[in-house]
């Protein structure tokens, strides 16, 4: 019992590198929605982001497991014949928490491909505690300039939007008198995060004119923001 609970820990720390390779084998999303329907009208999900993410939008009947003891709480009551379905902003922490799962013998085991980021963006439901954020007339609003604008949308908790940060404030400030920048929080504004599609986090939208020209999901390097910021006469 005691080595498995420390193998239980040691798949809780491995790097992200293991989890990424993990969502290689994920579902589309139009499949891993008919394997959550046919589940029943009480399915196993579990999410596995932080407990302050997890109060502030979750998906209905969704299990918080954000730490060792959580786990071992709930992993007890956890049937093993029944499929189990896991998601985070992305596929990082739900690849984690699907390795423990699997390695502890549980025989379906299926991440939210896309994370909450895409189910937001689906337009599914989920339970929250913040409200729907800025309208899309507000957002056309900001984006409206003389300037090129360069949209932001992320996560204070995404590790990737806290990688590109810097970078487009760098640009922001580098190229000020051409370029506005504007920041959207993703969970504070689904409705907006929705509108505009925004199914990965971190992602980038450039607008020229209120026209968006350019649109990219993933974390961007300063040189290619740079070359589409070029190509866009700034």
């Amino acid at each position: 019992m005691k080595q498995l609970i420390l193998g239980v820990l040691l798949l809780f720390t491995l790097e992200a590198v293991m989890a990424q390779e993990k969502t290689t084998n994920l579902l589309p999303f139009e499949t891993f929605e008919k394997k959550l329907l046919a589940a029943g009208p009480d399915p196993q999900i579990l999410d596995a982001r932080s407990g302050e993410e997890f109060i502030q939008n979750h998906v209905k009947g969704a299990l918080n497991v954000s730490d060792e003891k959580q786990f071992k709480s709930i992993a007890s009551k956890l049937r093993k014949e029944a499929p189990v379905f896991i998601y985070s902003i992305g596929n990082g922490r739900s690849a984690k928490l699907a390795a423990v799962l699997r390695a502890l013998h549980f025989k379906e085991v299926y991440e939210f491909p896309g994370g909450l980021s895409k189910w937001i963006a689906q337009g599914k439901p989920v339970e929250s505690t913040v409200g729907d954020g800025l309208s899309l007339a507000g957002f056309n609003e900001q984006i409206t300039s003389e300037k090129l604008v360069l949209v932001d949308v992320g996560s204070r908790y995404c590790g990737g939007c806290k990688k590109l940060k810097p970078i487009v404030e760098k640009l922001a400030e580098e190229n000020k008198d051409k370029l506005k920048l504007v920041n959207i929080e993703a969970y504070d504004n689904k409705q907006l995060t929705k509108a505009l599609a925004v199914d990965a986090l971190p992602t980038l939208i450039l607008y020229k004119g209120k026209e968006a020209v350019w649109k990219k999901h993933g974390l961007s390097s300063e040189e290619e923001i740079l070359t589409e910021l070029n190509k866009h006469k700034i």
